[in-house]
């Protein structure tokens, strides 16, 4: 053989043993993430279970305000009727007074 046969030889070698160590290298990488991916899934789950119920709670706090507000409302429209109603009572109260003040004299 000649040199130019033994340096062609010496780097298929030399090539072929550094992609194999980098095969290697990589075999192994994607090993450690494979073997991490549960706990990290698990993690991620959990995350995402906290933050739908803390988005639910504040739903239902926002909900809850919403309903309040419409009962006060409700009960602040009741409360202006009622007082509409005693109104007109003592209006006609003053006026039957009036009337019956004026058939006296």
């Amino acid at each position: 053989m000649t040199n130019s046969d033994y340096l062609l030889k010496a780097a298929i070698r030399k090539v072929t043993e550094k992609l194999n160590k980098i095969l290697v290298d990589k075999i192994e990488e994607a090993t450690n993430i494979a073997q991490d991916a549960p706990e990290i899934l698990k993690k991620e789950l959990d995350s995402l279970k906290e933050s739908i119920i803390e988005e639910a709670s504040r739903m239902e706090k926002a909900e809850n305000i919403q309903e309040n507000e419409s009962a006060n409302t409700y009960q602040d429209s009741k409360i202006k009727k009622a007082l509409n109603e005693i109104e007109d009572i003592n209006k006609q109260i003053d006026l039957f007074n009036k009337t019956t003040n004026n058939q006296m004299k």
